[in-house]
Formats: structure tokens, sequence, C-alpha cells
């Protein structure tokens, strides 16, 4: 079991992830049009997995 410091920079992590995720938005848009792929599903993905391990 994680402790209550751990879970709230892992919180914290996944809060700022989806944030630079959504900022990040346009850029991703022009990537995928010239075929390059940003991987922001798999880190938002593995900072989930980590949040949910720690309750």
């Amino acid at each position: 079991m994680a402790t209550r410091p751990d879970r709230i920079v892992l919180l914290a992590l996944y809060q700022f992830s989806l944030l630079l995720g959504v900022l990040l938005f346009p850029v991703a848009l022009a990537a995928s049009r010239v075929g390059v792929k940003l991987p922001f599903d798999r880190v938002i993905a593995g900072l989930d997995a980590a949040l949910e391990r720690t309750e």
C-alpha cells in the first residue's frame, strides 16, 4: 500500500499529464497530419494504472 505522499504525487502527475495533453492537443493534431503519433495515451494510461494501485 502506498503512503499518502506517494498518492498525492501520483495524482499531481496524473493531473499534470492531462493538462499537458490538452495544451499540446493542437501539436498532436498537426503531428498526426504528417504521420507522427504522440504517446499521450500511454502516459495517461500508465499513470492511471499506478494511481489505481495506490488505492
